[in-house]
């Protein structure tokens, strides 16, 4: 359905350490980057998450959030505990959502501008 998304961020240096390590945590890499944008995704020069630098950015209001597809819990794991080290701040640890589904497990942050993001799993954990 989305080719990319664009996020406006108000400090693209601190913005692009906190998702190298949680796009890290994922797989994601900075596929490019530029004086005011750095493109997150798997292949060069295709970006699937985009930061532009914009002084006057803000994230969207109460009820938006980006969530990130994973393939394991201890990936969740990972995506939180590399973003808080870098600055992230916590919106919800790592664990089993069974509001959301008796398999949700999932991890919250916000981003050096406000951006709610999650990384999730939706199925059985298996060894």
């Amino acid at each position: 359905m989305f080719h990319h998304v664009s996020l406006g961020v108000r400090n693209l240096s601190l913005s692009g350490a906190f998702y190298d390590a949680a796009l890290g945590a994922l797989g994601f890499r900075r596929v490019f980057e530029g004086d005011e944008s750095i493109g997150y995704g798997l292949v060069d020069g295709q970006d699937l998450l985009l930061l532009n630098l914009d002084p006057a950015a803000s994230p969207p209001g109460p009820g938006f959030h980006l969530a990130f597809a994973t393939s394991s819990r201890a990936v969740v794991d990972a995506f939180h505990a590399a973003a808080l080290r870098v600055g992230g701040r916590d919106n919800g640890p790592p664990g089993l959502r069974p509001h959301y589904g008796r398999d949700y497990y999932a991890a919250f942050l916000i981003d050096p501008d406000g951006h709610r993001i999650e990384a999730v799993i939706n199925s059985p954990e298996t060894a």
